[in-house]
C-alpha cells in the first residue's frame, strides 16, 4: 500500500509536457503561487555532463577525498574515490536521463511542483524525492556491524547447514527484507540501475539465509538483474514481483518487456554504459554463485569470468582487488568441487598475488591486501583437504592464523591513528550521503 506522485508509467515521462505552467494566474493567491513556482536559474546545479564524459570512479583523483588511507592505485597515478562516483551516478541516473532530455527548466520545474516519482504514503511519503534515494543508497550500500558483512569478500560457499543461531538467521532474514524494500523504493523511483543492483543484493542475500535451497530462486533474481542491464528490453511486472517475501510464478503469465535495458541502444543515448557495467559485474557474480549452489559449476566458470572484460580496465586499488580477488577464488572453488586441485590452486594463486602486491607496495592497501590473501589461504587450505591432503591444509591454515593475527594488529593501529586524525567511524558512508545530497 505504497503511494507515488507524478507519473504512472515512464511512457508518460516521456509524453509529459510541463509548459503549460506558465499560464497567467486568475487571482492573487494563485499569482503568488506562479510566482513561488518561477526558477531561479542562478540558484540550480551545473547540468549532467555528456554521457560520454560520464566516467564515474574510473577517474582517479589527484589526492584522497575520504579520510583515512589505502585509497592510492598500484598501476597508475592517482586516488580511489572509494565508489562514490559510481553510486551517484547509479543513484542519480534517471533524474540525469529526465534532465537531458527534458531540459533543466522542465526538470526542476517538476521537481519543484513534486510531479516526479516518489512514494507519499507511509512514513517514507514525509520525504522528498533526494531523501528517498538516500534512503535507498542507505539500503543497499550501508556498511553493517554485523560480523558476517564486514569482509568484501565476495566468496560463495555454503554456511547454512541448519544449526545457525537465532540471531544469525535474524540477522540474514533482516538483510534480505531491507534488500527486498531497496527494489521496491527503487521500482517506484524509476530507477532501473537500483531495481538491478537491488535484485543482485536480494540473490546474495537468499543464499546466505537458505543455502542451496535458495538457490533457484536467487539465480531467477540474478538473471533478472542481467535483464536490466542488458541491450535488450525487460517486464517491470516481473521484476516487482521479487519484492515480495515468496514470489509465486504465474505459469500463465505473459512476458511484456517494454522498459529498454541499460545497455539498449536507444538508453545509451542519454546514459552511459558504464551504468550497465556496474550493474552487469554484480549480476554475474551472484549468477556465478547461484550456479556454483546448484551444483552447475561449468556454468558457474562461464558467467564468473564474464566480468573480467569489464574489470580490466578499471585502477588497481583495494576496493576494486577485492572484486577481483573474490572471482578467482570463486573460479578456483569451481575446479575444486569438480576434484581438481592443481587448476584451482592456479586461481589462489593469481588472487593471493593481488592481495600480496598491496601488502607489499609502500603505497598499497595493506589491510585490504592481507584480507585478499588470508581469504585466498583459507580456500586453498579447503581446497586441499577436499583433494586428500588434510596434512597440508593444516599447514596453511596455521599460516592464515598467523596473518590474522597481524592483520588485527594493523586494524587496531588504524583505529588509533583514525582516532589520532579525528577520523570518525563511518566516515565513508558519510561522504556517500553528502555526495548524494548534493548532486
Amino acid at each position: 500500500h505504497i503511494g507515488i506522485t507524478g507519473f504512472d508509467c515512464e511512457d508518460e515521462v516521456d509524453n509529459c509536457s510541463f509548459s503549460n505552467m506558465g499560464k497567467k494566474a486568475k487571482s492573487t493567491k494563485g499569482a503568488q503561487r506562479a510566482q513561488a513556482r518561477k526558477l531561479d536559474k542562478s540558484t540550480l546545479p551545473p547540468p549532467p555532463k555528456p554521457v560520454t564524459d560520464e566516467v564515474g570512479s574510473s577517474k582517479l583523483l589527484d589526492k584522497p577525498s575520504l579520510p583515512g588511507s589505502g585509497y592510492k592505485a598500484l598501476d597508475r597515478e592517482g586516488f580511489d574515490d572509494g565508489g562514490v562516483a559510481d553510486l551517484t551516478l547509479v543513484i542519480d541516473l534517471e533524474d540525469s536521463v529526465l534532465r537531458r532530455k527534458r531540459g533543466e527548466t522542465d526538470y526542476f520545474t517538476a521537481l519543484r511542483a513534486d510531479l516526479l516519482p516518489r512514494i507519499t504514503t507511509g512514513p517514507l511519503g514525509r520525504l522528498s524525492r533526494r531523501e528517498q534515494k538516500i534512503k535507498l543508497a542507505k539500503l543497499l550500500f550501508s556498511e553493517e556491524e554485523h560480523e558476517e558483512d564486514k569482509s568484501p569478500s565476495e566468496v560463495w560457499m555454503d554456511t547454512v547447514d541448519g544449526n545457525e543461531d537465532a540471531l544469525t538467521r535474524k540477522h540474514r532474514s533482516e538483510r534480505l527484507a531491507q534488500a527486498r524494500t531497496a527494489l521496491t523504493l527503487s521500482s517506484l523511483l524509476r530507477e532501473p540501475a537500483c531495481a538491478s543492483l537491488s535484485l543482485s543484493e536480494i540473490s546474495k542475500r537468499r543464499l546466505a539465509l537458505y543455502g542451496k535451497e535458495g538457490a533457484e530462486a536467487a539465480l531467477r533474481c540474478a538473471d533478472k538483474a542481467i535483464e536490466i542491464a542488458g541491450e535488450g528490453f525487460w517486464d517491470s511486472d516481473e521484476i516487482e514481483m521479487e519484492a515480495e517475501e515468496n514470489p509465486v510464478i504465474d505459469p500463465k503469465h505473459e512476458k511484456n518487456a517494454t522498459a529498454p535495458g541499460l545497455a539498449n541502444k536507444e538508453s545509451l543515448k542519454l546514459l552511459p554504459l558504464r551504468v550497465s557495467h556496474l550493474c552487469l559485474r554484480s549480476a554475474y557474480l551472484h549468477r556465478g554463485n547461484a550456479l556454483a549452489a546448484l551444483g552447475r559449476e561449468d556454468e558457474a566458470r562461464e558467467t564468473y569470468l564474464k566480468v573480467f572484460p569489464m574489470l580490466d580496465p578499471e585502477p588497481r586499488c583495494g576496493r576494486l582487488d577485492w572484486e577481483r580477488s573474490s572471482l578467482y577464488i570463486n573460479i578456483g572453488n569451481t575446479y575444486s568441487r569438480q576434484g581438481n586441485f592443481d587448476k584451482a590452486d592456479e586461481q589462489y594463486q593469481i588472487a593471493e598475488r593481488l592481495g600480496r602486491e598491496h601488502v607489499e607496495n609502500v603505497e598499497g592497501n595493506k589491510i585490504d591486501g592481507m584480507g585478499m590473501v588470508i581469504v585466498a589461504m583459507r580456500a586453498r587450505a579447503f581446497a586441499l583437504k577436499k583433494a586428500g591432503r588434510e596434512e597440508d591444509g593444516k599447514k596453511v591454515l596455521r599460516d592464515v592464523i598467523d596473518m590474522q593475527i597481524k592483520l588485527n594488529a594493523e586494524n587496531e593501529k588504524k583505529k588509533e591513528e583514525d582516532a589520532a586524525n579525528g577520523v570518525v567511524e563511518g566516515a565513508h558512508e558519510t561522504a556517500v550521503g553528502n555526495a548524494i545530497a548534493a548532486s
